[in-house]
């Protein structure tokens, strides 16, 4: 288990809800999962692939659809490596902002600059931030519905809580800069 990709255990997950395409796939980590967990096409099909041929998960073409779209579906091996990966413990939470690595070399720059990355984050977090609230109201109402939406909500507060926590920051920073001769 120490050698897993990160990437097979999202996967799995998402499976361990419903069945989905790569596609799907792709959606739900550029919606649910963005806040906290990001992959591309060219991470997801080729794990698609091995989890298929490590019997994890299963592909099925849909006869249905015009496009000859694959299904993929966990398996019950694929839940036990699910389940199995759930224990183990974290190996690292990173933060990883390119503002916040363009702010700690500011000085090479002029303070304008500075105050131009913050403002553009601020405004990124300002137009995220209320698919969030939206997300924890939702989940709220219709929390006895599936064992699930409580950890969902968990992970919607603490975006919450975080976003809120740079708005904050934000203004503290521009207020620094502006206060220390912009």
């Amino acid at each position: 288990m120490a050698n897993e990709r990160k990437i097979d255990c999202v996967i799995l997950g998402l499976l361990s809800h419903e069945e989905l395409t790569g596609y799907e796939i792709k959606k739900r980590m550029d919606t649910t999962l963005k806040y906290f967990w990001s992959a591309s096409y060219g991470s997801i099909y080729p794990a698609l692939s091995d989890l298929v041929s490590r019997g994890l998960a299963t592909k099925r073409e849909d006869t249905e659809s015009k496009r000859n779209k694959q299904i993929y579906s966990i398996t019950e091996e694929g839940c036990r490596y699910l389940r199995e990966w759930l224990t183990v413990p974290v190996e690292k939470d990173e933060l990883r902002y390119e503002t916040l690595l363009k702010l700690f070399f500011g000085n090479e720059q002029e303070t304008k600059q500075a105050l131009t990355h913050i403002k553009a984050f601020e405004e990124k977090i300002e137009k995220e931030l209320p698919y969030l609230l939206e997300a924890e109201k939702v989940l709220k109402a219709c929390l006895n519905e599936d064992a699930a939406h409580k950890y969902y909500l968990l992970t919607v507060k603490f975006g919450i809580k975080t976003y809120q926590a740079y708005l904050e920051w934000c203004e503290e920073a521009k207020k620094f800069l502006m206060d220390s001769g912009a």
